[in-house]
This record gives C-alpha cells, sequence and structure tokens, in this order.
C-alpha cells in the first residue's frame, strides 16, 4: 500500500507559503483517521497531521497485536463520562455495526472472542490498513513526522504554524488522544488547545490499568504467584462489579477485572475480590467437611485454584489443617475471605501501561451532535481527549469511530 510522501520532499510545500485546506484533523489514531476518510468521502479537503512516524500506532499494539476494534454489546452504559448522556448521539449514529461492515467489506477476518468482543483474526494492521486504504481512496493527505507549534484562530478558521510549514484550516480537529502510554506518543498537546480556546478540562488520571501493592504480606502473595490468572472473579468497588478473569503481578494485580474496576477506583479506597463468585462457598465447605473430613483445606482448594496458590492462601491466609478439626465460624470465616477479600491498592501502574486515559475536555462545553466547541466556532474535538472513556473490550475504539464519524458530517 502507498504510505504517504515523507514532509521534506512534498511538491505542495515548495509551491506555496501556506498550506491551505477545508479541515486539518491533528492526530492520526483511531478517531482520527475515521474523521478523516468520512470527511473526505463528502468531499471536503482533508489534512490530517501526526508528530509520529506512524499512523495507529495505538491500533497496532491493541488487542495483544488483534486489534479488539468494537463491541456486538456497545450502548451508552459501556462509558464514563462527568456529562453521561454526551456519548449517545455519535453512538447511535454510527454503531458497532456500522463498524462491523466497513471491516466485512474490505474482508477482513474477525471472531468473538468472549463478551461480544470482536478481534481480527489476523493481526492489528488490518484494522490500520483498513483506516488508511480509505484515507487514501478519499484523498486525505496524510503527513507523518509533523509537530505543531501555535494554533491562531484567523478570519475564516484557524492558522497552524507546522514543521512542514504554516498551514491554515476551515475546520479544526483535536484528535490528540489522552495520556496513555507515552512510548506510544501521547502527549498532552489536545489539552493545551483546548485550555487554550477557553475549554474547562476535568482531573485526568489513568484508566483501564494494574493495580500496585506495598502491604508486605498482600505484595510477597502477589509476587510468588506472578503469572497466575484467576477466571472469573467479582471484583467490586464505589457500587460498580465486573466478573472477569485476575492476573497476579510481581507488582500487585492485574487482568481485565482489575482493569475495569481501576476506573471507578479512587486512592485510598478499598476494593473487594469475590475470587468464586460462582460458587456457594458455605454449602461447599460444609459438603467437604461431610464427604472428605480427612482431607486438608490446601488440598481441596487445590480444584479450585492452582496447587501453588491453594497452598498459599491455606497456609498463610486461612490456616490449612483436616476439615473435621474445623469449626462451623471457622468455616465462615474462610467462606467470606475468600467471597469477600478487601484490599486497599498502592496506587496504579499510571499512564505507563493504562489503556485510556479519564477525564479531559469537558463534554459539557462540547455540541454532542457535531462535536464543535461552543467555545470556539469551527474547533471539533473527538476520542480520548474528550471527558468520555469505555470499559475494556472494543468500546474506547467504538468512541473512536463514532465521535470520528459525528464530527465528519459537520466539518
Amino acid at each position: 500500500m502507498r504510505r504517504p510522501t515523507p514532509p521534506a520532499k512534498h511538491p505542495a510545500l515548495e509551491e506555496t507559503a501556506v498550506l491551505t485546506s477545508q479541515v486539518i484533523i491533528i492526530g492520526a489514531g483511531a478517531a482520527g483517521l475515521m474523521c478523516a476518510m468520512s470527511a473526505a468521502a463528502r468531499g471536503r479537503r482533508v489534512l490530517l497531521l501526526d508528530h509520529a512516524n506512524k499512523a495507529g500506532k495505538k491500533i497496532l499494539m491493541s488487542g495483544g497485536g488483534r486489534c479488539n476494534f468494537t463491541n456486538l454489546y456497545c450502548e451508552p452504559a459501556n462509558f464514563l463520562s462527568h456529562n453521561p448522556h454526551f456519548c449517545k448521539s455519535a453512538l447511535a449514529r454510527f454503531t458497532q455495526w456500522d463498524f462491523i461492515a466497513l471491516v466485512a467489506r474490505h474482508g477482513v477476518p474477525y471472531h468473538e472472542k468472549k463478551l461480544g468482543q470482536l478481534f481480527c483474526d489476523n493481526k492489528s494492521s488490518d484494522i490500520l490498513d483498513l483506516l488508511l486504504d480509505e484515507c487514501e481512496q478519499a484523498g486525505v493527505d496524510l503527513r507523518l513526522s509533523t509537530s505543531v507549534g501555535e494554533i491562531t484562530r484567523v478570519d475564516g478558521g484557524y492558522q497552524l504554524q507546522t514543521s512542514i510549514g504554516p498551514t491554515h484550516c476551515e475546520s479544526l480537529v483535536i484528535a490528540t488522544g489522552g495520556l496513555s502510554i507515552p512510548t506510544l506518543g501521547a502527549t498532552g498537546i489536545g489539552y493545551q488547545i483546548a485550555r487554550q480556546f477557553g475549554h474547562n478540562l476535568l482531573p485526568t488520571r489513568a484508566g483501564l490499568v494494574p493495580f500496585t501493592i506495598t502491604d508486605p504480606q498482600l505484595k510477597a502473595l502477589c509476587s510468588e504467584l506472578s503469572g497466575t490468572s484467576v477466571e472469573d472473579c467479582r471484583i467490586t468497588c464505589n457500587g460498580q462489579s465486573f466478573v472477569e478473569n485476575i492476573l497476579f503481578t510481581h507488582r500487585g494485580l492485574s487482568g481485565p477485572a482489575i482493569l475495569q474496576i481501576s476506573s471507578y477506583w479512587q486512592p485510598g479506597e478499598a476494593i473487594s475480590i469475590d475470587l468464586l463468585p460462582r460458587i456457594d462457598l458455605p454449602a461447599w465447605l460444609a459438603e467437604q467437611q461431610r464427604e472428605r473430613p480427612n482431607s486438608e483445606l490446601k488440598t481441596l482448594l487445590a480444584d479450585l485454584f492452582t496447587k501453588k496458590m491453594a497452598g498459599l492462601l491455606a497456609e498463610h491466609w486461612l490456616t490449612s489443617k483436616p476439615m473435621k478439626q474445623y469449626t462451623p465460624g471457622e468455616l465462615k470465616v474462610i467462606a467470606e475471605r475468600l467471597s469477600d477479600w478487601q484490599l486497599v491498592p498502592a496506587g496504579t501502574e499510571g499512564y505507563r501501561t493504562a489503556e485510556v486515559t479519564l477525564g479531559g475536555v469537558d463534554t459539557r462545553e462540547v455540541s454532542s451532535k457535531t462535536m464543535e466547541s461552543l467555545k470556539s466556532p469551527g474547533l471539533y474535538f473527538i476520542g480520548e481527549v474528550l471527558d468520555v472513556s469505555g470499559h475494556l473490550g472494543g468500546f474506547n475504539f467504538q468512541w473512536a469511530w463514532a465521535s470520528g464519524y459525528a464530527a465528519a458530517q459537520y466539518v
């Protein structure tokens, strides 16, 4: 596939002092690419800029290299925002079915992994190539390795000082993402631009991110179990609950359930972990005591967990002995500890590994229909830079597609 021409060799730069376009989009990630291809398909002249040397880097690394590009069960309830109604309009106008149709049209093979999560059969680059092909066919002018400096509001739009020279547009779209995974090029430029044009920013923090644990005993347990996964745990915090896998790490806890609840957790708060939500533990323990009275607790727990985890839990947390030696009160305590493990994380891994950035541009100052700023006409915000964050499982990509498409109809 044809790649964009390096900026220094582009002939347009030698012919004109100001590169003029109807639409300039800053950020060639998921939202920016969707907006660019959709706006250009409407006949708009689109210039797409990105400071990275490759478009869609987050797309390429997502989903373990297979890109969880949407979710069959996407709905507004899967998103966090201080303005929870904001996402409804865009999500209704470009649904998961619309993106699935686009994927099918390009012949990209995919499958449902679980919980409605759709992944590429092959690799994430199938989705990126799809978007780049659409952009190329629509005539999008994509410039990589291009930095953006001063932006000023002028008659008829906006003027940008960039590393390829001055540029001018009628509509300026900010698709710069959040602060997550800085090694992929994440910066706060989108927030800076929003602030420059009078927008309020809601506090940002890492979301969909692993927890760290510093309590010596718990940290030792996590470290010894590093790499061990426990299926279908229920994690609860602040009235939110998720049933998914958890993963022990050298630094603390990770896995889908932990990432999900991290977006609802605040520093200093406890989370509750039910390690066996699908089992009636009091009844199970009573049954084991009747039928296997001479078996030790750790032996029985090895039927539910790995042998190593069963041994560590029983020896250091529950005290292992033959089942016939436990009193009803002791069995009750064991059941409670396994079904309501209360712990207070020390913190999170931060933006370094976070999949999303919570907070951002206050959506009360942005049109939910057009994504246009209510503070500065002709300025648009899409994707993760806005205070809209999805659950794990393809929802953040669907927000990128939906918000990018929404803005593209009006730029």
